[in-house]
């Protein structure tokens, strides 16, 4: 039996599970979301996540898997794909990831040996106390490589990379052993005036679909605020609008903003990785994935 893995990716709002379920069907796959948002439970609106009917009766894998109050760390994500990876092959099948985490993506179909750091607990309360902006400063200049790459308003992902920067030196280049199958990126291309447009769009539906109206509810179930402020821009927006310190129109705006600058920042990650072969549709996609699969 091959083993053999196809990973479709590229940045927010690009199409990638509508893409991923069309060539599951095609090709007898099953799928491995590689999300680091939609790991969690109840986060389905404001991250997008693919709903039952339009998985298509396709088998998702690593999606609403842990509690958004707890963390969830990139090895933790790399043993459920691994997992479930195998478990597709036992039934003769293709596994498919599909995702826009760079990061993730790379410890599974790389093999990366992660590095192992315990968390300092004592220089994370110290950062605590400082802004996002004094956070990011701080990792620039301990990392400059690594500042370039991550989410500069998400402290808490500012303060791992700090934490293991200082543990280690940097944030390393991340070792990888040989991996135990083969591996083809599909990577989806899409112009910038395409991809704004996607992502405006999809804001507004995700608006209309209850956006707001969940992120109350995940609060009301004893979700802090702090955490919400934590796990992504979505949810950082709507803490800061229902909280008083914007209003609507300002989240909107704020929120089409990041959005952009977030799905920027996936395209300079992948953009570095020469392997990933792009495509405009459907049909290019496919004849790369027949070929590979031959």
């Amino acid at each position: 039996m091959s083993r053999k893995i196809i990973v479709i990716l590229g940045p927010t709002a690009s199409g990638k599970s509508a893409l991923a379920v069309r060539v599951a069907k095609k090709f007898n796959g099953e799928i491995i979301s590689a999300d680091s948002r939609q790991v969690y439970k109840g986060l389905n609106i404001g991250t997008g996540k693919i709903t039952k009917k339009d998985m298509g009766g396709i088998p998702h894998h690593c999606l609403d898997i842990v509690s958004p109050k707890k963390i969830f760390t990139v090895a933790e994500f790399k043993k459920c794909a691994e997992e479930a990876a195998e478990k597709i092959f036992a039934k003769n099948k293709t596994p498919i990831i599909v995702g826009g985490t760079g990061l993730y993506i790379q410890a599974v179909v790389d093999n990366v040996v992660l590095p192992e750091v315990k968390p300092n607990w004592k220089l994370r309360k110290e950062l605590e106390k400082k802004t996002t902006e004094e956070i990011f400063a701080i990792l620039k200049k301990l990392d400059p490589d690594r500042a370039k790459n991550i989410d500069a308003k998400n402290p808490r992902r500012l303060i791992r990379a700090i934490e293991i920067a200082k543990a280690l030196g940097k944030v390393p280049n991340l070792g990888a052993q040989l991996p135990s199958w083969e591996a083809i990126r599909i990577g989806i291309r899409l112009s910038d005036r395409k991809l704004k447009k996607n992502i405006n769009k999809r804001l507004v539906y995700r608006l209309r679909k209850g956006m707001i109206a969940e992120a109350k509810k995940l609060h009301g179930q004893g979700l802090s605020w702090k955490r919400m402020n934590e796990l992504c821009l979505e949810y950082r927006y709507l803490t800061k609008f229902l909280r008083g310190e914007i209003s609507k129109i300002e989240m909107i705006e704020k929120l089409k903003g990041e959005i952009w600058h977030y799905a920027k920042r996936q395209m300079t990650w992948f953009k570095k990785d020469k392997r990933i072969k792009w495509v405009d549709n459907y049909k290019q996609a496919e004849k790369f994935m027949k070929e590979f699969l031959k």
